[in-house]
C-alpha cells in the first residue's frame, strides 16, 4: 500500500513538472517567432551596412583614417562585451557561451569585462578581472536604447587608448536547433580589402560622412549581437522545454505502468484471500 501511495505522488510530481516546461516551452516559442524575425530581418540592413562602409573607406587615404579604424600596439590589452541571458533552462547555451569566454586569452591579465547578462557576470567575475559594468539582458525583445551606455563605455575605453581592441562574445543564431557561440572583433574596424567593381559617389564628401557611417556601423553590430543572442536563447529554451516535456512524459508513463501492476497484484492477492477464506469455512 505504502509502495503505490508512493507511486501515485511520483506520477503527480511528474505531471506537475511537465505542465510546468510545457508552459514555459509555449512562452519561449510565442517569443521566437518575433525575436527571429528581428534578427534575421536586420542581418541585410548591417550587410549592406558593412559594403557601404567598405565603400567609403576605400576612397580615403591613411591620413584622414577614424579613430576607430586606428590599430594601436601600445598596450595588450582587450575589453570583452560579454552577452548571454539573464535566466537559465536553455539547454547548453550558458554552458558554452562560459567555456567560450573561459577560453578567450586565459594568460593575459591586462585583459576587462563588459558583461549584458546575468549567467554570464559570476564566470566573469570568477577570472578575477575587472569588469567594467554590467547590464541586464532582459526577457522581452532587446531594444535599440540598450546599445547607447554600452557604446558609451567602449568609446570611453577604445578612444582613450585605455584598450587597444574590444571583442564582442554572443551567440549566433544559426537555426532552431543550431545555436554556436563566437567572439568577433568590433575595435578597432577591418574592412576586407577587395577591389569593388560599383562606382559610387557620396554626397556630401567621404570625409564628411566617415565618422556618422562607422559610428552607425557600430551601433547596429552590437544591435545585432543582441538580437541573435535573444533569439538564441528562446529557440533553445524552447528546446530545451520540449525534451524536458517529452521526458517528463516518459516518466509518467513507466510509472503509471508500475502503478498498474501493484494495483493489478493487490487486487489479485485480496481475490486470493478471499478464495483460502471461503475453502477454510466450507471444510
Amino acid at each position: 500500500m505504502a509502495n503505490l501511495l508512493s507511486l501515485k505522488r511520483r506520477i503527480k510530481a511528474a505531471l506537475n513538472v511537465s505542465k510546468t516546461t510545457k508552459a514555459m516551452q509555449m512562452i519561449a516559442t510565442s517569443k521566437l517567432k518575433k525575436a527571429q524575425d528581428a534578427a534575421l530581418s536586420a542581418r541585410p540592413y548591417v550587410e549592406k551596412l558593412t559594403q557601404i562602409s567598405q565603400n567609403l573607406t576605400a576612397k580615403l587615404e591613411n591620413k584622414n583614417i577614424h579613430p576607430y579604424m586606428r590599430v594601436s600596439s601600445e598596450k595588450n590589452k582587450t575589453l570583452l562585451v560579454a552577452i548571454s541571458p539573464d535566466k537559465g533552462l536553455c539547454g547548453g547555451l550558458i554552458t558554452n557561451l562560459t567555456r567560450e569566454l573561459l577560453n578567450f586569452d586565459p594568460e593575459n591579465k591586462n585583459n576587462v569585462f563588459l558583461t549584458i547578462g546575468k549567467k554570464i557576470e559570476t564566470p566573469a567575475a570568477n577570472l578575477n578581472k575587472p569588469i567594467l559594468a554590467s547590464f541586464k539582458f532582459g526577457t522581452t525583445l532587446p531594444t535599440f536604447d540598450m546599445v547607447f551606455p554600452i557604446l558609451n563605455i567602449i568609446d570611453d575605453h577604445f578612444l582613450n587608448k585605455k584598450v587597444n581592441s574590444v571583442k564582442i562574445l554572443s551567440t549566433n543564431f544559426i537555426s532552431v536547433f543550431s545555436q554556436r557561440p563566437n567572439i568577433k572583433n568590433i575595435l578597432p574596424i577591418e574592412f576586407p580589402k577587395e577591389e569593388t567593381s560599383t562606382f559610387t559617389i557620396f554626397e556630401p564628401s567621404a570625409e564628411e560622412l566617415l565618422p556618422n557611417i562607422l559610428k552607425h556601423y557600430l551601433e547596429m553590430t552590437i544591435y545585432q549581437n543582441l538580437l541573435e543572442s535573444f533569439a538564441s536563447e528562446q529557440a533553445a529554451r524552447m528546446v530545451a522545454m520540449q525534451n524536458a516535456t517529452d521526458n517528463a512524459m516518459e516518466i509518467v508513463e513507466e510509472l503509471q505502468l508500475l502503478y498498474n501492476k501493484g494495483r493489478q497484484e493487490k487486487i489479485t492477492n485480496e481475490i486470493l484471500d478471499i478464495g483460502g477464506a471461503s475453502n477454510t469455512q466450507y471444510e
